[in-house]
C-alpha cells in the first residue's frame, strides 16, 4: 500500500475523525476533560518557561529552549488534529479560538528567522479561556453580555465624558504653567509637562516627580486632587446606570405566550409557562420602547 493510499484512508476515516472530535473538542466525556486539563497544565508551563527564560541566566537557555521547542510541536500537532477532525475546517481555522491556536504556534518558528520573536509565545495565555468550556463556567458569560452592551449603550456617554477630560487636563496644564512656569528651576517647564502634571494628578495617580512649589500652585494642586475623586466616579456611573437600565428592559419584556414579565435578559424560555420566549425584531423593539421608567409596559 503506498502512501497515497494510506493517506486518502486516513482523511476519509469518519469514525477516527470522531473519535478524535471527541476528545478534542469535547469535555463531557472522561477522555475530553482528561485532555483539556493536560492542555491548560502544558499551556502554563509554555507561558511559566518564556517568563523564566527572561529571569534565568544564560547558562540556562538551552534547556528551556529545548523544552519551548516540545511544547511548540505538542501544540502544533493538536492544532493539525483540530483541523483533520473539525466538521467545519474553515470555520475552525477562521474563528476566535482558531487563530488563537494558531498565533500560539508561530512565534517559535518565527525564531529561526527573527531573534526573540520567541517571547511572543505569552500569547499562550489567552488559550486559557478554554477554561471556561472545561469547568462549564460559560453560564455566566451572560453578565459579561450584560456589561458589553452596557457599554455599548453608555458609549456616546463616555466619549463626551472623555472628550471634557482632555480639554480640563489641557487647561489645568496650562495654568500650572503660567503659575509655575516662571519659577527658578521650575519643573513646569513647558505646557506638554503641566498638562503630564494635571492627567497624573487627576487620576489619583501622583508619581511626585513634578511638583508646584507657589503657594497658588499648590492650592491648584488641592483643587485638582479633591476633582479627580469626582471625575473617576462619573464613567463608573454612567456605565452602572446603562446595565440596570438594560436589565429592567429585560425583564420588563412579557412572555408572548403567558405574557408574565420578570425573565432574565438572556433567557431562552418562559420560567413560568415554559414556552420558548420569542419575539419579532419589530415587536420587541415596540416592547422596549414602551418601558416606563418603573418598569412596567404602558
Amino acid at each position: 500500500m503506498n502512501l497515497n493510499k494510506i493517506w486518502h484512508r486516513i482523511m476519509s476515516d469518519e469514525k477516527l475523525k470522531r473519535k478524535i472530535y471527541i476528545i478534542i473538542f469535547e469535555s463531557d466525556t472522561p477522555a475530553g476533560r482528561m485532555f483539556d486539563v493536560l492542555l491548560i497544565g502544558f499551556i502554563l508551563l509554555s507561558v511559566l518557561i518564556v517568563i523564566m527564560d527572561s529571569v534565568l541566566p544564560v547558562s540556562f537557555a538551552p534547556y528551556l529552549h529545548v523544552l519551548e521547542w516540545v511544547f511548540t510541536v505538542f501544540f502544533t500537532m493538536e492544532y493539525i488534529l483540530r483541523i483533520y477532525c473539525a466538521k467545519k475546517p474553515k470555520k475552525y481555522i477562521f474563528s476566535f479560538f482558531g487563530m488563537v491556536d494558531l498565533m500560539s504556534t508561530l512565534p517559535t518558528y518565527l525564531s529561526i528567522f527573527f531573534g526573540g520573536a520567541h517571547s511572543l509565545l505569552v500569547i499562550r495565555i489567552f488559550r486559557l479561556i478554554r477554561v471556561f468550556r472545561v469547568f462549564k463556567l460559560f453560564n455566566f458569560l451572560s453578565e459579561g453580555h450584560l456589561l458589553l452592551l452596557s457599554l455599548k449603550e453608555s458609549s456616546r456617554k463616555i466619549i463626551v465624558f472623555f472628550i471634557f477630560v482632555v480639554l480640563l487636563v489641557i487647561s489645568i496644564g496650562t495654568i500650572m504653567y503660567i503659575v509655575e512656569g516662571r519659577e527658578p528651576d521650575s519643573a513646569f517647564s513647558s505646557i506638554p509637562k503641566g498638562i503630564y502634571w494635571a492627567v497624573v494628578t487627576l487620576t489619583t495617580v501622583g508619581y511626585g516627580d513634578i511638583t508646584p512649589v507657589t503657594p497658588l500652585g499648590q492650592f491648584l494642586s488641592v483643587v485638582v486632587m479633591l476633582l479627580g475623586y469626582t471625575i473617576l466616579a462619573v464613567p463608573t456611573g454612567i456605565v452602572s446606570a446603562s446595565m440596570i437600565d438594560q436589565h429592567r428592559k429585560g425583564a420588563a419584556i412579557p412572555c408572548p405566550h403567558c405574557h408574565r414579565t420578570g425573565h432574565e435578559l438572556d433567557a431562552g424560555f418562559c420560567k413560568y409557562c415554559g414556552k420558548r420566549l420569542k419575539v419579532d425584531s419589530d415587536e420587541l423593539m415596540e416592547k422596549s420602547e414602551a418601558i416606563t421608567q418603573d418598569g412596567e409596559i404602558k
